[in-house]
């Protein structure tokens, strides 16, 4: 499966030596502004898309084509983004779209959901459900499986992590694994929504699972030994700035005058570290105090 997803990278003019540039900044990647939104196939019936979100970095989403429609899992973060990725569908196949899965309930990855079919069904966690205002009936157990056709996908409820309703997609017979803003692939932990250390727990799990491939919300689509790397990479990111906060927090330090000092690491560099640095100090000080709920 490995040599069958880095062929259709490659393809798809994501080469073995993107892949191997270890950053969310296309910039360095050596990518231009020009080639994206992208669609990338990754076997077939399976493919992701790679769009740009206002911080610079690629949002991506994932879209599967059954013998009785698509499903798409995340969305993009806006009405005209979101109508982009549904044209791309529409180039790949003539199916209608009929399923669409909440990975992440944020705006970035729902805002344009209005331009959904107004038929579709969705697939979203009761908290997201509240998150988003949404009338859609939400998930009754923490695995719904969507046979769409030939092809089953898995959508399961972890744990807390990112948001609070996190879903990772699961592929069972290709073993890939799409998860959303649960894996953000280089860019620093970002945190406004987080469970920090429930988060970390989900990664657990997720590296336990049987995946041949992980596929990131944020950041771009590796093939699938860089991408797994790079997922236990980010596991320790997590971990690495949960222990540097709780180290600041013992000093007695306000969150303010935390993030100001904070040393970040290897992880200093990573993709809007600056940007979400205090944020995740102000998330790890609420869940040392007992403040999340």
């Amino acid at each position: 499966m490995r040599f069958a997803v880095i062929a259709a990278l490659v393809c798809l003019g994501v080469t073995a030596g993107d892949a191997q540039v270890r950053t969310a900044d296309p910039i360095k990647r050596g990518l231009s502004r020009d080639l994206f939104p992208r669609t990338v196939k990754i076997t077939d019936n399976v493919y992701g898309y790679e769009d740009f979100h206002s911080a610079g970095m690629a949002t991506v989403s994932l879209f599967v084509v059954g013998g009785d429609g698509v499903l798409i899992a995340d969305g993009q973060g806006s009405p005209a983004a979101t109508q982009k990725l549904l044209d791309a569908i529409a180039k790949v196949t003539p199916k209608p779209v009929k399923w669409y899965i909440v990975g992440s309930d944020h705006g970035d990855h729902t805002a344009g959901n209005a331009v959904l079919p107004k038929d579709i069904t969705y697939v979203v966690t009761k908290a997201s459900k509240a998150a988003m205002k949404s009338e859609a009936p939400a998930m009754t157990s923490d695995t719904q499986t969507i046979n769409i056709g030939g092809m089953e996908v898995q959508a399961i409820y972890a744990g807390r992590a990112h948001t609070g309703g996190d879903l990772l997609v699961y592929l069972p017979k290709q073993k890939f694994l799409f998860m959303s803003e649960v894996y953000l692939n280089r860019v620093f932990p970002a945190m406004r929504s987080a469970f920090p250390t429930e988060w970390v727990g989900v990664l657990d799990k997720a590296l336990k699972m049987d995946v041949d491939l992980y596929i990131p919300g944020h950041g771009f689509i590796e093939e699938a030994k860089v991408a797994r790397e790079e997922l236990v990479e980010y596991q320790k990111a997590m971990r690495y700035v949960i222990a540097e906060v709780n180290r600041l927090h013992k000093l007695g330090l306000s969150a303010e005058d935390a993030a100001k000092q904070a040393d970040w690491g290897p992880y200093k560099d990573w993709y809007i570290a600056q940007q979400q640095g205090p944020i995740a100090v102000r998330k790890v000080y609420e869940e040392i105090e007992g403040k999340l709920k």
